[in-house]
């Protein structure tokens, strides 16, 4: 709920703190932003962002696709990645931001596994921060641009969250405290190659982690690194999903893809193979 974070918060038009109100959260210049029926707040501002967030059925199949446990081991070293970072001299419990939240699922993992924590979960999409405003009691959900300046207090921060998702080196530097850490999850070239070989489907870009290093060298230091690799077999209905939640759902119709899965052996092997990588923000 917004109310757990508030506190966290900066006005996207001042960056001075904010207030929840009742229905409305109200920054110390008098700017005010209402909150939606569904619990999330929309901290965008100025010119529409140029950035197509995921549809409200690529939510709902990440959505279904996680809930059915097939990344746990994913989400698993997510939040032991988290876990392993804090410390039990912390003079404070983990705040933590995911940026690109989606679902909300990975973030409320690690809230989970670390008592007392809380968590912002912000994404672009209208329909990804609807399921984030209920996916924790401890999750505020956030309508904004990681591609902005982020509306989160500079230096209130542990950790910020990546997971499979874009971020802004210098927004997420600033929102970190001294010694806060960026959890970074990034597909290598073997993550689901057997079904984006199929025609029209999205290949991972194999420079992917080589980029990921160049943009946060000078203001992070990696500290921690994992492969996670694990085989996955698939009845239909699952690769349906996992079909339909990703980049490809952008370009490759649903009927295109029912086509494309309809002639494969059931359960279909698909290999699940990414990073997990932690970087500490420099002084």
């Amino acid at each position: 709920m917004l109310d757990a974070v508030t506190d966290l918060l900066a006005c996207p038009q001042c960056g001075l703190g904010m207030d929840l109100d009742g229905s409305a959260l109200l920054c110390e210049s008098g700017h005010n932003f209402d909150v939606a029926k569904q619990g999330y707040v929309t901290l965008l501002t100025g010119a529409a962002t140029r950035f197509t967030g995921d549809s409200a059925d690529m939510i709902a199949a990440r959505g279904d696709f996680l809930s059915a446990g097939h990344y746990d081991p994913i989400r698993d070293a997510v939040a032991r990645a988290c876990a392993d970072t804090v410390s039990g001299d912390s003079p404070a419990p983990p705040r933590i931001l995911e940026v690109g939240a989606g679902t909300g699922q990975y973030l409320a993992t690690v809230l989970d596994a670390l008592p007392g924590s809380r968590g912002i979960g912000l994404d672009v999409s209208k329909p990804a921060v609807r399921r984030i405003a209920r996916s924790h009691p401890r999750v505020g959900a956030v309508l904004a641009d990681v591609w902005r300046q982020l509306p989160v207090r500079s230096g209130s921060l542990s950790h910020v969250l990546s997971i499979f998702a874009p971020r802004n080196a210098d927004e997420t530097h600033r929102v970190l405290e001294p010694g806060g850490r960026l959890v970074v999850v990034t597909p290598t070239s073997e993550h689901l190659r057997e079904l984006v070989a199929l025609p029209g489907m999205v290949q991972v870009d194999d420079r992917k982690t080589e980029r990921l290093g160049a943009a946060l060298s000078g203001a992070f230091d990696r500290t921690a690194r994992r492969e996670v690799r694990f085989p996955m077999a698939l009845p239909h209905p699952a690769l349906a999903l996992l079909a339909g939640m990703g980049p490809s759902a952008h370009h490759v119709t649903a009927d295109r893809r029912a086509v494309l899965l309809a002639d494969l052996p059931e359960p279909f092997p698909v290999t699940a193979s990414v990073v997990v990588s932690v970087w500490t923000r420099r002084d």
